[in-house]
This record gives C-alpha cells, sequence and structure tokens, in this order.
C-alpha cells in the first residue's frame, strides 16, 4: 500500500514538502519507480514527478525548477519538494508505484 502525507495550506510562493510510503512485500524486496500526480477540480489527473529505479527524474513543464522528487533513504519511499508555489498547483496529490495509487493529499495554494 501507499501512504501520502504533507499536505495542506499555504500562501503563494511558500512551500510544501510531499511524502509517499510504500509498504508491502513487493516494495520491501526491490526499488521500483514512483510518481506524483495531481487532480484539480474539473481537470483530468495529470503527472507533476517521477523517480525511476536508479533515481532518474522527470517533471512537467508546469513544476520543472520549482519542484524535486527525491528518495529518502528508505527503498520505496519518496518526497516531493514543492517551493513557489502557485494558486494553480492547488490540487490533490496523488503518490503511484507500480500500479498502485495513494490515498491522495490535498495541497490549497492561497493567492
Amino acid at each position: 500500500q501507499l501512504q501520502a502525507s504533507g499536505g495542506g495550506v499555504v500562501q503563494t510562493g511558500g512551500s510544501l514538502r510531499l511524502s509517499c510510503v510504500a509498504s508491502g512485500s513487493i516494495f520491501d524486496s526491490v526499488r521500483v519507480p514512483m510518481a506524483w500526480y495531481r487532480q484539480a477540480p474539473g481537470k483530468q489527473r495529470g503527472l507533476v514527478a517521477s523517480i525511476t529505479d536508479s533515481g532518474s527524474t522527470d517533471y512537467a513543464d508546469s513544476v520543472k525548477g520549482r519542484f524535486t522528487i527525491s528518495r529518502d533513504g528508505a527503498k520505496n519511499t519518496v518526497s516531493l519538494q514543492m517551493n513557489s508555489l502557485r494558486p494553480e498547483d492547488t490540487a490533490v496529490y496523488f503518490c503511484k508505484a507500480l500500479k498502485i495509487w495513494g490515498q491522495g493529499t490535498q495541497v490549497t495554494v492561497s493567492s
């Protein structure tokens, strides 16, 4: 299972750090690619950032230079550091590993 945390309310220009912990037999044995997605009201869920098992990263154009995805030492724990947040970053953020989705965490950026 995936457990996401770290959402909240922040003003424009602020920062938040999301964390996702993957647990279970397969996650405890091998490192897997993981990713963060987000879904704003009335919009489709889209990829925000991803990280491969070897640590290569990729980002949506809208967050490049502001967001950083990283592994936190443990085999399948990833974080998403979000800086210079904008109102358009407001969404529910989901982590994903293999075909499993986390429960989502709300990020609200006030103007």
